[in-house]
Order: structure tokens, then sequence, then C-alpha cells
């Protein structure tokens, strides 16, 4: 089904699901985004709706509550239609609410899910044959329970046209700027984007490295000091028998260590490294594509290239560019 499209003037109601357990902040991204007035975007801006699938007093951690008189009729009346998350991934979704999203998805609402609201998503065949996030923690567990779901747990968000999900809580923010960007154009989501103090995000294909491992993380201080020793050496040529080395270590040890450490083996993770090195450099200078390769360590441009689009899903350049549509002149704008 095509999803709806919004023109000036419009606006497009939003309606996000509230649930015993859920986090402040799950909501809070959502109410951050679409609840507030943006008179100043001079556009038909979004008209939100808090919902309960059975309208009360729902309990959200830490003690508090939050009260909505909407129940799940409203919420399937949504343009788009939002599932922060869900009490307890390894619980059945609700029969009620599983009708209420095929409805939405029926009258061509578009369908969103953030984190672990995933899992109401999939209980609801919306998923099925489709690339899906969620926050990685619940992506095996996500295989499981849904098989029919092409999980993705390599990126923030992924943008099926009708169907959207994000993965974990924070990626929420990115998943909504991006509906923003959808609706009113690069310009409005990254005014909007500016105002949360989050870069703007890139289209929702382009990954982002969420299971890059930090350094703080791991406990063997010989892995910590070889992973120091080569971001601070980024622009040499780096091998694994010269980590290895740093780490006082022989190969085949030291590989087996690194990947029991960060889950991940250590070229990949130098590959990333050297990628993310490489953002900041796109974004803030007009350093030529060559120049920056040379800078991050990578042999040749192409190689760059290739390992850029593996990771973000787009080119250097096409990066680049996303992130200068915003016009220096606004950085000021608070």
């Amino acid at each position: 089904m095509t999803a709806v499209t919004f023109h000036t003037g419009v606006r497009p109601r939003v309606t996000v699901l509230a649930y015993d357990g859920m986090s402040a902040f799950e909501m809070g991204i959502v109410t951050e985004v679409f609840g507030l007035a943006r008179p100043e975007l001079n556009v038909g801006w979004y008209d939100l709706t808090i919902c309960a699938e059975h309208p009360r007093k729902v309990r959200l951690l830490g003690g508090a509550t939050l009260s909505t008189d909407h129940g799940l009729t409203a919420f399937a009346s949504g343009d788009i239609v939002i599932v922060p998350g869900v009490s307890d991934v390894r619980a059945d979704v609700s029969p009620g609410l599983v009708a209420a999203l095929r409805r939405a998805s029926a009258r061509g609402a578009r369908i969103v899910s953030i984190c672990s609201g995933a899992f109401a998503l999939a209980a609801a065949g919306l998923l099925d044959g489709r690339r899906a996030a969620t926050h990685w923690r619940y992506a095996d567990l996500l295989r499981q329970r849904y098989p029919r779901v092409r999980v993705d747990p390599d990126v923030l968000y992924v943008d099926e046209g009708d169907v959207l999900t994000g993965a974990g809580s924070a990626a929420g923010l990115d998943l909504c700027v991006h509906l923003v960007r959808r609706d009113f154009g690069p310009s409005v989501a990254n005014a909007v984007a500016r105002r949360l103090v989050i870069p703007p995000h890139r289209d929702g294909g382009q990954a982002q490295f969420i299971e890059t491992p930090v350094i703080d993380d791991i406990d063997d201080s010989r892995i910590t000091e070889s992973m120091t020793w080569a971001l601070a050496n980024l622009d040499r040529p780096i091998t694994v028998d010269r980590l290895a080395r740093h780490a006082h270590m022989s190969t085949r040890t030291y590989l087996r260590h690194f990947r029991q450490c960060s889950g991940t083996s250590p070229i990949r993770w130098l590959i990333s490294q050297r990628i993310q090195a490489s953002l900041p450099l796109l974004e803030t200078t007009t350093l030529s594509i060559d120049a920056i390769a040379a800078t991050t360590g990578f042999e040749t441009a192409v190689t760059y290239r290739h390992h850029f689009l593996r990771a973000m899903h787009t080119s250097p350049s096409a990066y680049r560019r996303a992130f200068r549509s915003a016009a220096p002149a606004d950085a000021a704008s608070p």
C-alpha cells in the first residue's frame, strides 16, 4: 500500500502507543519531534495524539503515570502510527493491538516502530518478507520468533515505505527526523535536527556503526592498549600481526581474544574506525576524497569508497552533500 503523502497546510496525524512499563524517554522522542509546535517552519506541523490500549493511567518506569483518553480506535486512525516499544519482547502481542495495526496498515497509514516495538509489527504480519531493525539485543530473538522477517542488526533504522523500524531508543530520534525529511524536505528536517542538537541524519538505508566496540568497555588491557595505539595511528598501515605485537600476543591468540572482547575481528573494527574518523572530515572540511582516504589510512580512494559504501550504504560524496545541505548561515539558529 502506498504511504500517505502530505502537502503544505495539511497537518499529518501522528498517533503513538503508551504502555505499562515504558520509559518516558521513548515517548519523549516522539513528543519532542512531532508534538512541539514549530510555527517558525511555516508548514502544517504534525498533530500528535498519545493513545493506550486501555485508556487509563499508564504506569511509566520510575513510578510516574501518564493519562490519556484515547484508545486503540484513535491509535489506528493516525496517518503515522508509532509503537515505541513493547513491555515484554517474549510475550505475545495482544490481539487488540495486532488488529489495530492491521487496520491502520490497510488504510494506508505509515506504521513505525522504535526499539522493541518491531515485535508488535512482526506479530501483525507487517514485517513478513521485509527488512527490519530493532535494538541489537533483540535482533536474534526477533529472527527466532518471526523467521519471515529479514532482521538487519547493523542499521539505525529501515525505511520500507509504508513500514519503518528503528533500532535502540536513541535511534528513534534519527528515524523521527527521517520521517520529517520525507514529509517536509531536508531544509525542515535539518532545522529540527539543529534544534534537537543532533546531526541531520542520512536517508534510511545509510547504516551507522552500532556494534563498534568502545574501548572503555573492553576488560582485557592488552587488547585496549593495542586498540588505543591503532586509533592514534590510523593514517599508517596496520596489520593484525602489528596489533598482536603491541598486545604482546601471538597473532592467533590476539585474534581469539579480540573477538571474545569485542564481538568482531580486528580488521573489521579497524575499517569501521577509519570510516568513523572520516565522517567529521566529510562534514566539516573541503578535503578531497583522496586526501580523506589517505588521512584515515585507506590505501586508495577506491578502497575507501568501497568500504564506505558497504558500511554506510551511500558514497562519501553523497554523505558530504547530505550534511552540507544545512546552510552554514543557519548554524547559529537556536
